[in-house]
């Protein structure tokens, strides 16, 4: 029998980890899995549950629910976010529950009809609606385009916990306690991050307008629908999204490569050796191929500086380079310095490529921009040594 977790006055947190699903998205990987998180508030005069989760776990929440529920019927599904990984039970709790209502906004409602094939028992609200459940009262507020058209965060205003569905969410399924003040910091900031720049870094500059949004409300609890829920310090978690959001980094580098036979990760590692001379301590050399780019997109966004350097393949950048590229191009990190380096053998193209991207990234540019044919001499090692050196004098 699963049982729900209390986490709040008559607030139980029903959702579930995750620790099967490889691929988040099918695109970012899952070394500690993740937590879909799914709430229930029991009112006095009425309950609401705030999300669902994922598909393949019905049992395992609607176990948990009716634990909370205690006997009670549920009467509200707050739908903060029509994503299937938060929504993915609608029509199930549909036909357990008849008389169930369903609480989003207008951009909810053709996603509920289209995901699920629900038109009535809808209550449409927009910015400052609030639902009283007797004790709780829930205030609404939207958030479009953080990440989707229709996001949307609930507020209990009895208790100061604050739903944020993706805001403030991270990678990891629970390992043991649910909470900021059970687990090590480095933890869940990591990972929090790399979810932010895989999932959340495009919308920066919404996230600046939410959190002016969200600036009035005395918030004591944040339960994001990922992730860590925060308890102990609120205002530091808020600190990090507002810093990651004005693309503020931290002192360090990252250098990633594309290589097919070790010549390009020569040159990468004489870039590692120049940033190193420059007195740059916290270097991250990144092989695209072998590291799956979340991680990747997360140190860029985390530090001032990094180098991409790759090989010509197909008179083209290598494939993962060019899907980096894409990326980055996609979320636009500010703030940072770029330098570029290539390797050809018989055609040039990924010289020219990398630097396209650099024009297009608007980011400051550090010179030399190394072109190296076949195998590096000890001359071009130098030119990437000094690539390395004038990228670490830049951060710093």
């Amino acid at each position: 029998m699963y049982k729900a977790i209390q986490v709040n006055q008559d607030t139980w947190w029903v959702g579930v980890n995750d620790r099967e699903t490889d691929m988040f998205e099918s695109l970012w990987c899952l070394p500690q899995g993740v937590a879909y998180n799914a709430y229930l508030v029991n009112g006095t005069k009425a309950t609401a549950a705030i999300d669902t989760v994922k598909g393949p776990w019905f049992d395992e929440y609607i176990n948990k629910l009716e634990d909370a529920l205690n006997g009670r019927a549920l009467n509200y599904l707050v739908i903060n976010h029509m994503e299937p990984d938060h929504a993915g039970l609608i029509s199930q709790l549909k036909r357990k529950y008849a008389d169930l209502k369903f609480i989003g906004n207008a951009k909810t409602v053709p996603l509920l009809k289209g995901y699920h094939g629900i038109e009535s028992d809808v209550l449409v609200v927009k910015d400052g609606d609030v639902l009283d459940l007797g004790g709780h009262v829930l205030k609404f507020a939207t958030v479009p385009m953080l990440h989707w058209p229709e996001s949307m965060v609930t507020f209990d205003d009895s208790t100061g916990v604050l739903f944020s569905n993706d805001s403030f969410g991270g990678f990891g399924a629970h390992e043991g306690g649910l909470f900021d003040d059970e687990k090590v910091d480095a933890r869940w900031q990591d990972e929090m991050l790399r979810y932010y720049a895989a999932i959340v870094a495009k919308y920066s500059n919404i996230v600046q307008v939410a959190l002016k949004k969200l600036g009035g409300l005395e918030i004591k609890n944040i339960f994001p629908s990922h992730g860590t829920l925060f308890r102990s310090d609120v205002q530091k978690v808020m600190k990090l999204y507002d810093k990651w959001s004005k693309h503020e980094g931290e002192v360090g580098a990252v250098v990633a490569y594309g290589s097919m036979y070790g010549n390009t990760r020569r040159m990468a590692e004489a870039v590692c050796a120049g940033l190193s001379a420059a007195k740059i301590q916290d270097v991250r050399l990144y092989d695209v191929s072998r590291t799956d780019l979340s991680y990747v997109l997360r140190d860029i966004w985390r530090f001032k500086g990094f180098a991409l350097l790759s090989c010509t393949y197909n008179t083209q950048l290598f494939p993962n380079m060019e899907s980096l590229c894409s990326k980055l191009l996609n979320r636009m990190p500010k703030n940072k310095f770029v330098g570029v380096a290539g390797s050809y053998s018989w055609s040039k193209g990924a010289l020219t490529a990398l630097q396209d991207y650099a024009e297009k990234s608007k980011l400051t540019r550090v010179t030399p921009e190394p072109e190296i044919y076949t195998s590096p001499t000890h001359e071009d090692l130098e030119k990437c040594f000094e690539l390395g050196k004038n990228l670490g004098e830049a951060i710093r």
